[in-house]
């Protein structure tokens, strides 16, 4: 039915659905810092886990639509897209937050783990990629490590939060994770925790249109399926983070902010596992192009930029921001323009 409309209605069926994204996003972030606070979860934990989950979700529609409907490059390359733009996201913010650079005041151990764990999960596609093609059932042995790392890595996070083995140096602009004064951490969580499931139901089905309207972009246009979805489908999709890390950093919540953006990439990577299942041809890696591989290298180096900055803690760097944010805009935008301008 989508495939079928006019421009002017594919347009805007989009643009519905990237709002309807959005502004449920603004509520979820809300939501997810009151049952970090409630159950005493952490921001850090909460943004990784809660948060990041819930705003990949619309991502993970999109990228298992376009697995299921044979084209692999269309959800490899939305899944590394998203995460090479959301880590933009906190440059941006960044920008935004100007008392201090972002990354020194948000210091947080459990926010180091999550990025350490995310070039782990990054590096796992590589080697199925460059590997040998081996699947059972169509899945690659890679989907499986990827899928089961994650899960140790999210409990060892728990645990990396709960009891660190150290803890950063503290300065007069570091935000410390504490819960709310107007927020009650005796409340009752059942509440906000079904609100905030029926929110990321609504993120889900957005996803779907989504999709939808980008694999008709791809048939009718005659774009590349890597085009559309690392600068299409994936900013789009991740326009949650984008708002989601603004208002957290806007109500102080500096550790929910980055955490929500590295949790989320970390969760994007569980893309690639599910689009594996849902290509139905063989292993997904195997059917990738180099552009793919590209914008996963991509991901990859703003993770490790964003890592670095996290461990220098640099207070102010060129235009009051870190020089980590400035590099990560940097690489972007090289990484843009090799995808537009790049021969075939």
């Amino acid at each position: 039915m989508i495939q079928g409309l006019s421009l002017p209605l594919l347009l805007g069926v989009f643009a519905l659905a990237g709002a309807i994204v959005v502004a449920v996003s603004i509520r979820a972030t809300t939501l997810a810092d009151i049952i970090a606070d409630r159950t005493r979860l952490g921001e850090a934990l909460a943004g990784g886990v809660l948060l990041g989950g819930a705003t990949s979700l619309s991502g993970v529609v999109v990228s298992v639509t376009g697995a299921a409907g044979g084209d692999a490059s269309f959800a490899v390359s939305n899944a590394v897209g998203g995460i090479a733009v959301q880590t933009l996201f906190l440059a941006i913010a960044d920008l935004l937050h100007r008392r201090v650079n972002l990354e020194h005041a948000a210091a947080e151990p459990a926010n180091l783990f999550q990025a350490v764990m995310l070039l782990i999960l990054l590096s796992l596609p590589i080697a199925g990629m460059a590997g040998p093609d081996i699947a059972y059932f169509g899945v690659s042995p890679v989907s499986i490590v990827m899928f089961l790392a994650y899960l140790w890595g999210v409990r060892l996070s728990a645990a990396v939060s709960e009891s660190p083995m150290w803890r950063p140096v503290e300065t007069r602009d570091t935000r410390r994770d504490e819960p709310d004064d107007e927020n009650d951490p005796d409340a009752p969580v059942l509440r906000p925790a079904l609100v905030f499931a029926a929110l990321v139901a609504v993120m889900g089905l957005a996803g779907w249109v989504i999709s939808q309207v980008g694999g008709a972009f791809i048939t009718r246009f005659g774009l590349t399926s890597s085009l559309v979805g690392a600068l299409i489908t994936a900013v789009i999709t991740s326009l949650p983070e984008l708002v989601t890390t603004l208002v957290a950093v806007r109500r102080g919540s500096l550790q929910l902010a980055v955490g929500g953006i590295i949790g989320g990439n970390t969760f994007d990577t569980l893309f690639l596992v599910f689009s594996d299942v849902a290509y139905r041809e063989g292993s997904i890696y195997q059917a990738v192009g180099q552009t793919d591989l590209y914008w996963l290298a991509t991901g990859m180096l703003m993770t490790a930029i964003l890592l670095g900055g996290l461990i220098l803690r640099q207070r102010e760097g060129p235009a009051r921001i870190g020089i980590e944010s400035v590099l990560l805009m940097v690489v972007y935008a090289c990484a843009v323009a090799v995808e537009l301008f790049a021969p075939d």
